[in-house]
Parts: C-alpha cells; sequence; structure tokens
C-alpha cells in the first residue's frame, strides 16, 4: 500500500511538474511576443524600427503629456505618396480614453501599434503618469466618470493643442483605428465645418449620436462649440452615458452628425470586433438593431474596405489588425474597391495627357482603364464624397457574397 501512495504522489508531481512548465512557457511565450514587437517599432514601441536608421527621438517628440509625431510612419519601400501628403493636409489628435490600471495592460499595446499614424497621441486617464505618459484630468474612474472624463479631456484639448491639428478623435484604449482610412473620409471637409463622425446611433437625439466603443471624431469648429457649450451653460453633466450625452451637447450646439459611410454605403466605424460583424448573427432582440441609424448589413458586406475602427480589441488582437492593415497582401491583385485620390492630391506628372479623372484613377490604381465616374444618388449629408473609380464593377460586388453567416456570440451588454 505504501508503495502505491508513493508511486501515486511521484506520478502527481510529475503532471504537475509537466503542466506548470507549459503554463510558464506560454506566459514567457506571449510576453517576448509583445516586447520583440515593441523592440522592432523602436524606442516604447513607438515609430518605426530602429534598424532603419530612425531613433524614437527622430519619429516623435515630447510636449508635456503630448507626443508629436514628426514624420508619417510606413514601410520601407512603400508607395505611400496619397497617404504621405493625407498625413500633411489632414492633422488628427488622436486622444485615448484610459485609466491606472489599464496603462500597461492596455494603452501601452495602443501606443504600439495605430495611434503612430496619428498626428498628435494624448493617453487621458484620471491622475498623471509622467512615465507613460499620461494625462491626469481629476476624476475618479467607472463607468460613471467616461463623460466627466471625456468633458475635461477635450477641454484640455482646445487649452493646450488646438493649433496642433485639424481634426479631433476620442477612442477608448480597446478601440483599433485606421487612422489613414480616417484621413480619407475627413478629406473632403474641412476643420472650420461643425460637423462630427463615427457609427452612429438614432435614439434620445434628434439626429442621432455617434457610438463612444467605436471612436468619433471632432472638427476643430465642433470641438470649440463643444467647449463653448459648457461655458455658456447650454451643456451640462446630464447623464453619465458618455456618447449619448456628447451626442445631444453637439447637437443643441449646431454640430452636424457626418454620415461616415463610404461612397457604397458600406459603414467604416464598428462598436464590435471584427468576427462579429463579418460572420455572428445579432439576435433580433438585441439591443444593436433598435440603435443603428443605418440598415445593418451581416456578413461580409457589413463593414467598408475603407473601414475605420473596431471596438472590444485584445491586446493579440492589436497586432494582428495592425499586421492585416500594413503587411498583409494577397500577390496579384488590385483593390476592386477603388475611391478616387481626393482633390489637390495627384501630382502634376500625373495630369499631363491625362484628364483629372484619369489621373485619379492613375494615381491610386496604375494601369486601370479610365471611366467617366458618375455622381452618387441618394443621401450625401457629411458623407465623403471621393467617387469610386471604376464603382459599377465595385456595385457588382455586393451581391457576390450571400452572407452566409455561422453564429458567433456577442456580449449583449449596453456598452457601446
Amino acid at each position: 500500500m505504501g508503495v502505491m501512495k508513493s508511486h501515486g504522489s511521484r506520478c502527481a508531481f510529475f503532471l504537475g511538474f509537466i503542466v506548470g512548465s507549459c503554463t510558464l512557457y506560454f506566459f514567457l511565450r506571449q510576453v517576448w511576443f509583445e516586447r520583440s514587437f515593441a523592440r522592432r517599432r523602436g524606442p516604447q514601441g513607438l515609430g518605426p524600427a530602429a534598424t532603419e536608421g530612425s531613433g524614437g527621438s527622430r519619429d516623435w517628440r515630447l510636449e508635456g503629456a503630448a507626443l508629436i509625431n514628426l514624420r508619417h510612419p510606413h514601410e520601407k519601400g512603400e508607395d505611400s505618396h496619397i497617404a504621405d501628403e493625407l498625413y500633411k493636409k489632414v492633422r488628427i489628435l488622436c486622444w485615448v480614453m484610459t485609466g491606472p490600471s489599464n496603462l500597461q495592460t492596455k494603452a501601452r499595446h495602443v501606443k504600439a501599434t495605430w495611434s503612430r499614424h496619428c498626428n498628435v497621441v494624448l493617453f487621458m486617464s484620471s491622475v498623471d503618469d509622467p512615465d507613460f505618459p499620461a494625462v491626469g484630468l481629476g476624476t475618479g474612474e467607472g463607468r460613471d466618470q467616461l463623460y466627466w472624463k471625456t468633458i475635461r479631456a477635450f477641454h484640455y484639448v482646445l487649452k493646450n493643442h488646438v493649433d496642433e491639428a485639424d481634426w479631433f478623435l476620442k477612442a477608448d484604449d480597446d478601440t483599433f483605428v485606421v487612422v489613414d482610412n480616417l484621413r480619407w473620409i475627413l478629406s473632403n471637409h474641412t476643420p472650420e465645418e461643425p460637423i462630427y463622425f463615427g457609427k452612429r446611433f438614432k435614439p434620445f437625439a434628434k439626429q442621432g449620436y455617434m457610438s463612444g466603443g467605436a471612436g468619433y471624431i471632432l472638427s476643430k469648429e465642433a470641438l470649440r462649440r463643444f467647449v463653448e457649450g459648457f461655458r455658456t451653460k447650454v451643456c451640462t453633466h446630464t447623464t453619465s452615458v458618455e456618447d449619448l450625452a456628447m451626442g445631444q451637447c453637439l447637437e443643441k450646439m449646431g454640430v452636424l452628425a457626418g454620415d461616415s459611410r463610404d461612397t457604397l454605403r458600406r459603414e467604416t466605424f464598428h462598436p464590435f470586433v471584427p468576427e462579429h460583424h463579418l460572420t455572428g448573427t445579432f439576435h433580433k432582440s438585441f439591443w444593436y438593431w433598435s440603435y443603428c441609424f443605418y440598415p445593418i448589413v451581416e456578413g461580409p458586406q457589413c463593414c467598408s474596405d475603407l473601414a475605420v475602427s473596431f471596438h472590444y480589441v485584445d491586446n493579440v488582437l492589436m497586432y494582428v489588425l495592425e499586421y492585416y492593415t500594413y503587411h498583409l497582401r494577397p500577390f496579384g491583385y488590385r483593390h476592386r474597391y477603388r475611391p478616387s485620390v481626393p482633390e489637390g492630391l495627384v501630382s502634376p506628372e500625373q495630369t499631363e495627357g491625362e484628364g483629372a479623372e484619369g489621373a485619379a484613377v492613375a494615381a491610386v490604381n496604375p494601369g486601370a482603364e479610365v471611366h467617366p465616374v458618375e455622381k452618387s444618388q441618394g443621401d450625401t449629408e457629411g458623407r465623403p464624397q471621393p467617387q469610386a473609380a471604376g464603382l459599377s464593377e465595385a456595385k457588382g460586388t455586393l451581391d457576390e457574397h450571400p452572407g452566409g453567416n455561422r453564429t458567433a456570440s456577442t456580449d449583449t451588454s449596453r456598452k457601446h
């Protein structure tokens, strides 16, 4: 009996040792992955890799708690002429709502991925953290503090950084944003317009309001009016529901809720992770159906080819989406959705011997056959106006995917 007990104890020990070793291996492997990615991106996970000869000090300038981007990051050898020009013409300040406990678990992954494409980056917390860095807004933490954070953050931005950008994006620390696609949406609007964009919801406000989780962006004039609304007491802290309160205030101040869909009326801002929109079927009792301002499309046509944002993105998915956006390409294909280049971005040599429309097509899609571009039909209120070159071809793709969906579990809590 004693021998059997000794043998059983020995087996349990070795089994526990193996399980513990495997757990430690996978944990250390994850830590290594995150740190190695950050090292490739340069100091503090910002900017291009140091091997390209550009240290962090050449890519960013630290002003107080603000990270000022000194150049548009892109991969070496890439043809990024249009993106680089938009980077200069459509300046975006991105402020990320976070908290002290999220700086290392969430915010640092935002810092290492999509925020590098903003012109200016600020992380807004309840307390100062000069090492990260993060701005302390003097609020508490929790969902009931979200609107206070938003109010104080936009006041801080107007007071300290209004001249460094033309558009002002609010995003959560679990939101992923394709900033270059956002610039395309904004390229046919001016910062002097009182307008803002995001994922548009419809209840409780006449013109609707923008989902907080998907992120939303204000023009410079919209920012000024929002802050003025509190100075004149037209706006007050009426509810802790941040995005709704924001929309109600902006509506009172005459700020237009813009249409952020692309020229094929596909959504660009999304309040869930990609898989929920692409492969999920939302239950008919789910709150999302009654909140969306525009018709919901499930399956592959849910999302624009120039999608801007997704929400509930964890730290691993941040890096996956960054890779899909800026690295993964199928060989031998041209983009089927090719909206024309925003006005004023076609180089002189491309316009010689070509019509303006042909130059726009050639700039995006060299070698493409040039067709006249028809004016878009239907509602264009606040809609990005660049037309799709070869629009009829792109429209044909709407029926090519029947959207056979599999059910995916979706969080039904009212957090957006």
